[in-house]
């Protein structure tokens, strides 16, 4: 969505402030002239200015450059991995190397590989590390977090350019999320509890676009089994989540269904975001007027007017150039059932959902993810 000016700054620098907000104007012009992210970043300097015209604490101030700084170092780093689809993998860091759940974290990672999936933990051990070891310092990204314990990172990344180091806990949540075109949980303390409960209620709520959230244990495992009966019979029965939520993970007790759950989630999607009051999800393929007719019929209730429409690239769209060839279905979405949302990801990922003159895709490595 444009992005639209804070009329609070504005009025807050009205009295007498015209010179400053010309002089930042000015400036900006001087380190980017072409850039079209000017209003932003003249409001993200001008709130700045106003914490220092009222400066009420110190704290606050500091936590404000330690978390611009965090944001700004990962900007800059993970621009040189930009286009490759990348896996969070969440788990214990204290999962012992003879544990059956690091084989299988280990092999996770090197599947990830294989379909050219960079792989991002936290840059620990256990899981994490064994995550790590299978995929390779060229298919790895840590996210290490500066603890008393337990902060070093493991062999894979550490010492490289793969690896971001964060003071804040947030800061480092907020590219787990962003950057992953898929999350696998692996059990694991109350960090691997946090993170799963958080990635669930940022999709649920639209916060977050939509992505595979695949729970993984080993064969005959509880862990994750035991979770998902308790989030059936206290959140689902009694209401406080929608029986269609439950659809936002999938549990798998094998490596070979992880990787193949995720792969199949970018069989035809590619990705989604919103265009005005429109949510527009991107094709690899067209789908059949037969597909079409079956949805409207099937999914009518994401609806909130109208129906789903299937329409090749707009230049209205202001869309990057490089995904033109990508068929679009839009409809005006209720922005509410993401469970529901999921399911017609589903169908849409149906090959005999397709229309048979649909275009070659491109590699699913290739991404795109905007905010919604």
């Amino acid at each position: 969505m444009p992005y639209q000016p804070n009329d609070l700054l504005n009025r807050h620098f009205e009295s007498g402030g015209h010179d400053l907000i010309n002089k930042v104007e000015e400036q900006l012009k001087l380190v980017s002239p072409d850039s079209p992210n000017h209003p932003i970043y003249r409001d993200m300097i001008l709130t700045v200015l106003r914490m220092a015209q009222e400066d009420h604490n110190r704290w606050n101030a500091k936590i404000t450059l330690q978390a611009l700084r965090e944001l700004e170092q990962a900007f800059r780093v993970l621009e040189q991995f930009k286009g490759r689809r990348k896996v969070t993998v969440f788990g214990s860091a204290r999962t012992p190397v003879e544990h059956p759940l690091y084989a299988m974290a280990r092999e996770l990672g090197a599947e990830l590989a294989r379909s050219d999936l960079m792989v991002i933990t936290g840059a620990g051990g256990g899981i994490m590390a064994a995550a790590h070891e299978g995929a390779g310092l060229d298919h790895s990204l840590g996210f290490n977090i500066t603890l008393p314990f337990e902060q070093h990172a493991n062999p894979t990344v550490q010492g490289t350019g793969n690896l971001l180091p964060f003071h804040f806990f947030f800061t480092r949540k907020l590219f787990f999320v962003k950057e992953a075109d898929a999350l696998v949980l692996c059990p694991g303390g109350f960090g691997t509890l946090d993170e799963a409960l958080e990635v669930l209620t940022l999709i649920q709520t639209g916060k977050s676009p939509l992505v595979p959230v695949v729970l993984l244990d080993a064969p005959g495992g509880t862990f994750w089994q035991g979770a998902l009966d308790f989030l059936q019979s206290q959140l689902a029965e009694n209401h406080y989540i929608l029986p269609t939520d439950m659809k936002l993970m999938r549990l798998v007790d094998n490596v070979e269904e992880a990787v193949a759950e995720i792969n199949q989630f970018y069989g035809n999607f590619h990705s989604s975001r919103w265009l005005k009051q429109q949510f527009v999800i991107r094709m690899n393929h067209k789908l059949s007027e037969q597909a079409l007719d079956q949805m409207h019929e099937t999914f009518a209730d994401l609806c909130l007017s109208d129906s789903f429409h299937q329409h090749a690239y707009s230049g209205e769209e202001h869309d990057d150039a490089r995904f033109s060839h990508l068929a679009r279905l839009a409809f005006t979405f209720n922005a509410r059932n993401h469970g529901r949302l999921r399911e017609l990801v589903d169908f849409i990922n149906l090959p005999e959902n397709w229309a048979h003159a649909a275009s070659q895709t491109k590699p699913h490595s290739q991404r795109t993810r905007e905010p919604s």
